[in-house]
């Protein structure tokens, strides 16, 4: 008996032959082989692999080197200071004859600094992400989110001097008795070059939430201010909560602005029209060269610093938390 293939290829069959019962399977021509990869793009693939995974685990050694440092060297800092005295004493005066190791002038400084800063920052981030997002027509977004990210490629020691000699004597002719170096004009213009950093992943996230979500609020009668602050802005909650972490970071850690405006001058005051000293004014005043290598007065640059770093850490987490807390998946 043929097989309807070759039933098909007899002459005289008919190009649609039935399948009878008791008629065999056709049989089909087998599939050609698929060629895999050759050996040298096998090889190429295997290199990026490798470069990749060291790519990713330099990041993460270069991190552990870091709190390996600091970790090591505090340490012989506490072994001949209490981490007690440390901790409680007002006063920091680690250069003088009649040394003191309190870090408490030190964050109160960097806290109040970086309070001014997001003060600023915050509001007027999280509105012009709002503007952008919601409002701006595309020709706008396009022309003035870029511009607005050119505030982060002035350098900072720029901003230092504006602060120091714009920005504080506009302040003096509203507050006469405010010094020459104090923590409000450093933390304003702290302000200003962390809204870029705020209000673009701000916006970043508004522009993710999906648009049936806006439709629906417009459907139910809403205004386009109401469906920006009630359903957007909680809808993007989780990625906006990214850039006021990112914006704490980078208020706390930054130097050259508080070490030319802020005075660094170690007071345990949280009034902003006082001079004061941050953790990072310190350290950038301590690591000049003046003092030997592996001096007590050498050592507390990494005991400051890693005060510094466990305060960013806890800011972070807190920030991580309520992002998975308010994260929304569509």
């Amino acid at each position: 008996m043929f097989s309807l293939l070759e039933k098909s290829r007899a002459p005289g069959a008919r190009a649609n032959t039935a399948l009878q019962p008791g008629d065999p399977l056709p049989l089909l021509p087998p599939l050609p082989r698929l060629r895999g990869p050759g050996a040298l793009q096998r090889w190429r693939e295997r290199g990026i692999q490798w470069a990749l995974f060291f790519a990713a685990a330099s990041s993460i050694a270069i991190t552990l080197g870091i709190v390996g440092v600091l970790g090591f060297e505090s340490l012989s800092f506490f072994r001949q200071i209490p981490l007690l005295d440390f901790l409680t004493d007002t006063q920091w005066t680690p250069l003088f004859d009649d040394a003191h190791y309190g870090i408490l002038p030190l964050v109160a400084g960097t806290a109040t600094v970086a309070a001014v800063a997001l003060l600023l920052a915050l509001p007027v981030g999280t509105i012009t992400a709002i503007y952008l997002s919601e409002y701006a027509p595309p020709r706008v977004r396009e022309t003035v989110k870029p511009f607005l990210e050119l505030l982060t490629a002035v350098p900072t020691v720029v901003y230092g001097y504006f602060a120091l000699l714009f920005v504080t004597p506009i302040l003096r002719t509203f507050i006469p008795s405010l010094s020459g170096f104090n923590m409000l004009s450093a933390g304003l213009v702290i302000g200003v070059m962390i809204i870029p950093y705020v209000s673009s992943l701000s916006e970043d996230a508004m522009r993710a939430v999906p648009m049936n979500l806006r439709e629906a609020s417009y459907a139910m009668g809403a205004t386009r201010f109401q469906t920006s602050l009630r359903v957007v802005f909680p809808a993007a909650l989780s990625g906006v909560a990214s850039a006021y972490v990112l914006g704490f970071s980078r208020a706390i850690g930054e130097t050259m602005v508080v070490a030319i405006a802020a005075g660094m001058q170690p007071n345990l005051t949280l009034n902003p029209l006082q001079p004061a000293a941050t953790i990072t004014a310190y350290i950038v005043q301590v690591s000049l060269g003046d003092l030997p290598h592996g001096s007590l007065g050498y050592q507390t640059i990494f005991a400051a610093g890693l005060t510094l770093m466990l305060m960013t850490l806890v800011f972070n987490i807190g920030g991580h938390i309520l992002r998975q807390r308010f994260r929304e998946k569509y």
